[in-house]
């Protein structure tokens, strides 16, 4: 089988799957990529085909994470929690339909404008790519300290950096003595599911549960269903205004160049900023809404696609988190030495089986977000539970630790879970700083320890 009809066939499989998990609310985006993304590389798929996956995945959660945030005013993932203000504004006008269509158009044109000008400015970056690989060491503990500082726990966050990568250190050095090899997936699937595991240990312990206690369910009011247009696949500018069309295209190709800050604070800046230049409640929530779903997709992808076609080595949020199997996965991809989809793919590579990825993803997930979120919405709050999907990730994380290392890789993946997971709650040391930490805890032990 042709390696194009692979990735056509992963790229479906990534964009049904990840339609679906989109409707559950609440999930985290590292948390649900990492474990799925691995079983696909670790089964032998080719890197293009990895590659389209990932983006036919990326594109179709973040269409689909509108509908909760949307129509129930709950964040559909991490991602969504900047819209939730804007859409809780037109929910309170009675159009929450207005909010997810402008939401779901503003992303299809984010997506379509980060692809060319990821994979240009990662050709123009490439350049100095010799730089950053060699550097790569003090390139992290600095990006540690940066990420640390503007987190949610700020100088807490960057006060437990050098503990964090002592323990993490020592876990690898136990390990180490017990298999005779360093583990990497055990360590980056322990961080990317702490905060879920934390959420866990905080119902399960007598003294902490009182924090997650509801006296009675959440009630969700969803509208009526609105269809303003004819056939099955609406166009997305004729969804939009022009200015907003505009505007979405701006603010798309400028936080594609921002590829190292913080794809949440690139959605909140973007919209505050377009925000501030329009008047009136439901103008300016539309066209806020509108260019935020489009930076979300525009960050995702670009802060995947420049460090992989420049450098080979995970610098930004999105490859330390969610894209971080495309770096790291061994024994198929590694970033030290760099062997990863940057060796695997030239430029075209990754901007043609990148637009099989949007492409698909368009076919399935814009459409069915247009016309059957409702329906879609109230299947999922009935009939899904969501511990059970929690479960399901749980389960895939114990498989994927005990492929690289059996029981020891399961050990210290819930080890790293917890302490990461509490840190993450409790001082607000977001997995982004806990990722740097970890790609840097080998250079900073042996500065400061000669380990």
């Amino acid at each position: 089988m042709s390696v194009l009809v692979i990735s056509i066939l992963l790229a479906i499989a990534g964009a049904v799957i990840f339609t679906l998990i989109g409707l559950v609310s609440g999930t985290d985006e590292t948390a649900i990529m990492v474990p799925i993304l691995l079983i696909v590389i670790l089964l032998g798929a080719p890197p293009a085909a990895v590659f389209a996956f990932f983006m036919a995945a990326v594109l179709s959660k973040h269409l689909t994470h509108a509908i909760p945030t949307a129509l129930m005013g709950v964040p559909g993932d991490t991602m969504a929690v900047p819209l939730i203000d804007h859409a809780s504004a037109l929910r309170r006008l009675g159009v929450p339909h207005i909010a997810l269509r402008k939401m779901v158009a503003g992303g299809i044109i984010g997506a379509f404008i980060a692809l060319p000008t990821a994979v240009l400015f990662g050709q123009f970056l490439g350049q100095f790519a010799d730089f950053f690989k060699a550097s790569s060491g003090i390139i992290f503990t600095f990006a540690a300290v940066l990420i640390a500082y503007f987190s949610k726990g700020k100088w807490v966050s960057v006060l437990m950096i050098i503990p964090f990568a002592f323990f993490i250190k020592s876990l690898d050095t136990f390990s180490f003595s017990v298999l005779d090899k360093h583990l990497s997936i055990s360590f980056f699937l322990g961080i990317a599911i702490g905060p879920m595991f934390t959420d866990l240990l905080i119902s399960l312990s007598s003294s902490a549960r009182k924090s997650v206690l509801r006296s009675k369910p959440k009630e969700y009011h969803l509208a009526p269903e609105v269809k303003s247009w004819s056939g099955y696949f609406p166009n997305p500018f004729r969804v939009l205004t022009g200015r907003q069309a505009l505007f979405a295209s701006g603010s798309s190709f400028v936080s594609s160049l921002t590829f190292a800050f913080s794809p949440v604070g690139m959605t909140s800046l973007m919209g505050e900023i377009v925000g501030s230049r329009t008047k009136g409640v439901y103008k300016k929530s539309t066209t806020s809404l509108t260019v935020m779903n489009g930076v979300t997709e525009s960050t995702y992808i670009a802060e995947a696609i420049i460090p992989l076609l420049a450098f080979g080595i995970p610098l930004s949020p999105v490859a330390l988190g969610p894209a971080s199997p495309l770096f790291n996965a061994p024994p198929v991809f590694s970033s030290e030495p760099v062997n990863n989809l940057h060796n695997m793919l030239t430029p075209w590579d990754f901007f043609f089986y990148g637009a099989i990825g949007l492409l698909i993803a368009t076919l399935i997930a814009y459409p069915f977000s247009m016309n059957y979120a409702r329906k879609a919405t109230v299947f999922v709050m009935k009939n899904i539970s969501q511990e059970a999907i929690v479960g399901m990730f749980i389960g895939l994380v114990c498989l994927l630790a005990f492929y690289e290392a059996q029981l020891v890789g399961i050990m210290l993946t819930f080890i790293m879970a917890a302490v990461g997971g509490l840190l993450n709650r409790v001082l607000g040391m977001g997995s982004g700083v806990q990722f740097m930490v970890f790609y840097g805890s080998a250079f900073m032990m042996a500065k400061l320890l000669g380990l």
